[in-house]
């Protein structure tokens, strides 16, 4: 176990990527956290990651979310930062053995949205013309639509927001429009551009596990930081995202894999949390969907709320649409 490093007398260092919105999501830590320790001084460090550098391979060829975290979780152990702050659903299910994912702090709406071309008037899914094209990344995302919408049209589209909207607006582009996580258009004051917001009960979709929070890593052992991180923490959003990561790690899936989540609590007084998931083949001709509600009052129960609900779905017929997309994924020289 490594040891507390006394940071009381040194900045307490903040890392995270490059992006306007990695450091906007970081300088609201920092302020949270200053003023809970108003004596202490707090810098934010930021890298650029593998995932910032390369912005053409569609993530599906990437394979895995470490594209995103490797880097920061150098120099998180090398005593180079005390603390990332990742979108939590950037962050692999299994962490390092010399890293720990802190309590987590309120999620913000962890729905996906959707962004209309500037100038164009559709207002939804529902309003799409045959053939739209819409931007993506994610196979979860593109998935479940191509299950609901078949004559919608998908094309990736890579890079951090601003790049990501300037390349749909652009009036020569062939997007229609895009779809991304609602809390990461609103952390950055883009919530005006958002057309619709997309959970089961509106879109129709199923978000990333994770998503609208944030997670901060630090180093195992580190009881000094994680008592100090730990006074930002949620109650219902740990619990619930942790359910959400359990779900996903029994499933072996990542973020090339179209596992969507939904976690809600349905009683907050009797801790009555409802969970659904979805794992969508990548043509989205087949899924297999299930739901439960269980009272949930601790991180174990949380964790195995998850793994009941993802061994459902494997005997549900998951675990053959998971290990078909697995073994058809294109191979990286």
């Amino acid at each position: 176990m490594v040891e507390s490093t006394k940071t009381t007398d040194r900045p307490l260092r903040i890392g995270t990527r490059r992006s306007n919105l990695a450091v906007v999501q970081a300088e609201g830590i920092r302020a949270s956290l200053q003023k809970i320790a108003p004596d202490r001084t707090f810098e934010i460090e930021t890298l650029h990651t593998l995932g910032d550098k390369d912005k053409s391979t569609a993530l599906y060829e990437f394979g895995a979310k470490s594209l995103w975290t490797s880097e920061l979780e150098e120099k998180l152990n090398s005593g180079e930062i005390d603390v990332v702050v990742h979108c939590l659903k950037d962050m692999l299910t299994t962490l390092p053995d010399s890293c720990d994912l802190a309590p987590i702090p309120l999620r913000d709406d962890p729905r996906d949205a959707l962004i209309v071309k500037a100038g164009l008037p559709y207002t939804s899914l529902q309003t799409l013309p045959e053939g739209a094209v819409v931007g993506t990344s994610s196979v979860r995302r593109s998935a479940q639509l191509r299950r609901l919408y078949p004559h919608l049209r998908f094309a990736n589209l890579r890079g951090n927001v601003e790049t990501r909207l300037a390349k749909v607006d652009h009036p020569k582009s062939e997007y229609t429009c895009m779809v991304m996580s609602a809390a990461g258009l609103e952390r950055i004051g883009l919530k005006h551009r958002i057309n619709q917001y997309m959970g089961s009960k509106d879109g129709g979709i199923l978000h990333a596990v994770g998503q609208g929070a944030l997670g901060l890593e630090i180093r195992k052992g580190d009881s000094e930081i994680l008592a100090l991180v730990s006074n930002l923490a949620d109650r219902w959003s740990t619990l619930a995202c942790l359910a959400e990561r359990a779900l996903m790690r029994t499933l072996e899936g990542g973020c090339s894999v179209p596992i969507g989540a939904e976690t809600e609590w349905v009683d907050r007084a009797q801790s009555l949390l409802r969970i659904t998931a979805i794992v969508v083949s990548l043509d989205g001709s087949q899924s297999v969907q299930d739901s439960m509600d269980v009272i949930v009052q601790t991180d174990e129960e949380a964790s195995a709320l998850g793994q009941e609900l993802a061994a459902r779905l494997v005997k549900g017929g998951a675990g053959d649409i998971l290990k078909s997309i697995i073994t058809s994924r294109p191979s990286k020289d």
